[in-house]
């Protein structure tokens, strides 16, 4: 496999670490039927930290106070998402439905970059096609809305090679923030930055405004009113998928990127007369509204803990009910991982080291919040800026020193099931993520920041339950109709 290209300064190591928080899952949904046959009994005894013999199946024992910490967890499958003041059209029929359109829309995107897109399954096409990239390339309907698709399943493989671990789309109108460290405070500058990154879509705002005024004018004037006249070359210079966004070109210092049709690139956009410039943001912010749109819908929906938390007895083997006593008890996951959606939207450094994945990919020196919400304040695209409709308020006023390498707490939510986890994508099971927590995380000075975590001095079966118990997390998901083209 061909190492990845390089985004931002040249020379810049190219693997990042997601880091999820206490005792973190990845999943699809679908997992909403009985307890898995067998999951009663593992090895050890529950609750107490002491060793159990092989085939122990100790009782679960759950204290009132346990089964109220529980009882704080159901899913609240009745409560709309809260209301986004910065998307005046986010709970909008006629918006969801374009959105949903938009998310399965490959032409907006620019040309596939990375050598490893060989036009494999894996792969979205063969290095230098064009048009090959939607948001679904990457967040899988059938998969719960993570990639279960690019090579090693681990970072994702779209323009070029992600630096992070997708992550789910389920719950995520109730996120304060996005992206892993931050960086957006609304879902549609997140989609838009989606769009102008050279990894993922590897496009431009100017060529997406272009693309909605050839191919979605009229649905888009039925919702946002009438388009500028973006056929006018004079004022906006014509794009196509070939000569929208970048591309990597060699020099005496090394690589770099030049682009078209995004702030910065010396070219098409930065010529356009500034009140043009902001017409074109605007369709394009726009359109990114429509898509959020229709991802607010996105749910995950109540699973068998929740059966089991109203009164079904049988809805969880007694493996998963000791995890759950675990949970809420020695394991102290509902420190991070609380409420209905089982995270606190906040951002936490548990001490992850980050590993190669992908064969080729590391970064060192991803310095998650402390950059991410750092760069979200300074964004002009952000919810208090001139694009936002209102803003939303989820930004601190400073970036303190908490932030330096932690990441959002990601739903545990729908998530057994992920084929990766932790934000590097390092991790390939829930097993492994149990016990990077049960151990305190990795040695300290292999990763920015400090650590929040201690070890936990579970014994085997302690972990094996905390295992079984978050695979009775996982719900039916999306309805069908939402996880298709319309």
């Amino acid at each position: 496999m061909a190492a990845p290209s390089r985004l931002g300064p040249p020379g810049r190591a190219v693997a990042r670490a997601l880091a999820v928080v206490t005792c973190v899952a990845g999943a699809a949904c679908g997992n909403t039927g009985t307890p898995a046959a067998g999951s009663g009994g593992t090895a050890g005894a529950g609750g107490n930290g002491g060793a159990g013999g092989a085939g122990a199946d100790p009782d679960p024992v759950l204290t009132g106070d346990a089964r109220a910490a529980l009882a704080a967890l159901r899913y609240d499958d009745g409560a709309p998402a809260p209301a986004d003041p910065s998307n005046r059209v986010a709970d909008d029929p006629a918006a969801r439905a374009f959105g949903q359109r938009l998310f399965f829309d490959r032409s907006f995107s620019g040309r596939l970059l990375e050598g490893d897109n060989d036009g494999s399954a894996a792969t979205l096409g063969t290095r230098g096609e064009a048009g090959r990239i939607s948001c679904a390339g990457c967040h899988l309907p059938e998969s719960g809305f993570v990639d279960t698709r690019s090579p090693q399943r681990q970072v994702s493989l779209g323009a070029q090679w992600t630096l992070r671990r997708t992550p789910t789309l389920l719950e995520v109108a109730f996120a304060p923030l996005y992206n892993w460290d931050g960086r957006r405070d609304a879902i549609w500058n997140q989609a838009l930055g989606v769009m102008e990154s050279n990894r993922e879509f590897n496009s431009s705002r100017l060529f997406v405004a272009q693309q909605i005024f050839r191919a979605h004018r009229a649905e888009y004037e039925a919702i946002f009113g009438a388009l500028p006249p973006l056929d006018d070359t004079a004022r906006f210079p014509a794009l196509t998928p070939d000569t929208t966004g970048c591309v990597e070109v060699s020099t005496t210092k090394g690589s770099k990127f030049t682009c078209r049709g995004l702030p910065g690139d010396g070219a098409d956009y930065d010529g356009m007369a500034p009140g043009d410039q902001t017409l074109v943001t605007t369709v394009a912010v726009n359109a990114a509204k429509a898509i959020a749109a229709y991802v607010r819908q996105l749910r995950c929906g109540p699973g068998r803990f929740d059966r089991w938390v109203d009164g079904d007895q049988t809805a969880l083997s007694r493996a998963e009910q000791r995890g759950a006593a675990i949970f809420v008890g020695r394991g102290g996951c509902v420190a991070c991982h609380g409420g209905p959606r089982l995270t606190d939207g906040q951002f936490h450094n548990v001490g992850l080291s980050p590993a190669v994945v992908a064969v080729a990919i590391q970064d060192t020196d991803d310095h998650g919040a402390a950059k991410g919400v750092a760069d979200a304040l300074a964004d002009p695209l952000s919810t208090a800026g001139a694009f936002g409709d209102g803003d939303r308020g989820a930004l601190p006023p400073t970036v303190g020193p908490a932030l330096e390498g932690a990441f959002r707490t990601p739903t545990l939510r729908c998530s057994s099931q992920h084929p990766s986890f932790m934000h590097t994508g390092q991790m390939s099971g829930l097993d492994q993520v149990v016990s990077f927590f049960d151990r305190g995380g990795d040695r300290v000075g292999g990763y920015p920041g400090t650590s929040e975590i201690a070890p936990l001095g579970l014994n085997e079966l302690e972990r094996a339950d905390l295992v079984a118990f978050m695979g009775a997390l996982d719900g039916p998901g999306p309805a069908a109709a939402l996880r298709v083209a319309p």
